[in-house]
Formats: C-alpha cells, structure tokens, sequence
C-alpha cells in the first residue's frame, strides 16, 4: 500500500511516497497510524490530544475522500491501494464584484 503526503506535509515529513506494509484488511486508521509512528513529527499536525484525525486533513483512497466513504476512516484497504494525505489549502483570487 502506498501513502502520498503532498504539500506541507510532504515538507515536514521530508518525503513523497511511503510505502506501508500493513496486513491485509487494515484500515485507514490504522495507516494514519503506521505513518505517525515511522514520521513522529506528524502527530501533531495529523492529530488531536485523543488521537483523532483533525478535520482539516484532508485523506483520499484512490481518490475518493475518506469522509464520503461508507466506513470513513474505518474503511478496510487492499493490496495496491494508495492513500493520499493532503494539508488545508487556502488562498487564491476573489473574483467578488
């Protein structure tokens, strides 16, 4: 399985692409986990004082939200799956009249 941090959380981790080895079945939650642990210095960015993703990271499997998915961050992954972790995203150009 394959987990992609972008942005900022590619800064701070210092890599691209990790690849996990997780038993088969695992969950989204339990990859969060798995890369808080190999990267301690995400924990704080990722999650809060009970371990709870923050709502602002943002997570994709195969390129679907983990929020729009049936078991959300409880969802089970396969061999092959790739996880993508993106930061709060802001700014940009208002065209406001």
């Amino acid at each position: 399985m394959q987990a992609n941090l972008y942005a900022t959380f590619r800064l701070i981790a210092g890599v691209k692409s990790v690849d996990l080895d997780l038993s088969p079945g695992s969950s989204i939650q339990q990859a969060i986990q798995a890369l808080v642990a190999r990267y301690p210095v995400l924990k704080k960015h990722w999650l809060d004082g009970q371990g709870e993703l923050y709502p602002h990271v943002q997570v994709f499997l195969n390129g679907q939200a983990a929020e729009t998915l049936a078991e959300g961050l409880a969802a089970r992954l396969q061999s092959g799956d790739t996880l993508d972790f993106f930061p709060p995203v802001a700014g940009g150009v208002c065209a406001c009249v």
